[in-house]
């Protein structure tokens, strides 16, 4: 793929495989992202994150699980955090874990699709080449048509980025884009962040995109 713009072009690297060390699992599971992992919106104050790690059957492990999502923030500033946010939630686990989930805030602030599939790249090869194991949950549809075109464009991007690195990603974006109750959610709404339903949906969609394999617990 060519980058616009000016951006330079992703490089893709092939991600080592990640390995469970032997002994006790003590799971340290980071979520980092915009509104939408921070789960503004739902009056029930969940989100798609709480849900899915309430459906996460640990059996075999410990899992502290930490939700360092932040509203309205683009790639780029997730790039620039996580590391830091993360550490100390990770400190003392045998096993790290991020789930990374951004998009709305890139196509807000004007983010080149070629930038967000960098900053997404940037953060996928640190945390692969640190004993990082990653999971990426795909940005949603709105209710702008205009806004969906460009969303589209940057769940597919994003999408090819994860293939390349052979990562777990989560396309919301297709799924929900004509779904009844999702559109009926938003409606009900600002128009871009879903209630509780519709956070729901999307932790159906995680939970049924390989989850339980990645996390590697008993389903």
């Amino acid at each position: 793929m060519t980058a616009t713009d000016d951006e330079p072009v992703v490089e893709f690297n092939p991600s080592a495989e990640f390995q469970i060390t032997d002994g006790p699992r003590d799971i340290g599971l980071c979520f980092v992202g915009d509104g939408f992992v921070a789960g503004y919106g739902d009056p029930k104050a969940l989100g798609w994150v709480s849900r899915v790690v309430g459906r996460s059957p640990v059996t075999d492990a410990d899992l502290s699980a930490y939700n360092l999502g932040v509203r309205g923030e683009s790639s780029a500033e997730v790039m620039s955090r996580w590391r830091a946010e993360c550490a100390p939630r990770w400190l003392d686990r045998s096993e790290r874990r991020l789930v990374v989930g951004v998009g709305a805030g890139d196509v807000a602030a004007g983010i080149t699709t070629a930038r967000s599939r960098l900053n997404l790249a940037n953060i996928l090869d640190e945390a692969t080449t640190t004993g990082i194991s990653t999971f990426v949950v795909g940005p949603t549809p709105t209710l702008d048509a205009e806004v969906n075109q460009r969303l589209e464009v940057l769940a597919d991007a994003q999408a090819d980025v994860c293939s390349r690195r052979a990562v777990p990603y989560v396309d919301c974006f297709h799924p929900l884009r004509d779904h009844d109750q999702w559109q009926s959610d938003l409606a009900a709404g600002d128009g871009v962040h879903p209630g509780q339903a519709g956070y729901g949906l999307i932790a159906w969609l995680v939970l049924h995109a390989g989850w339980q394999d990645w996390l590697k617990v008993n389903g």
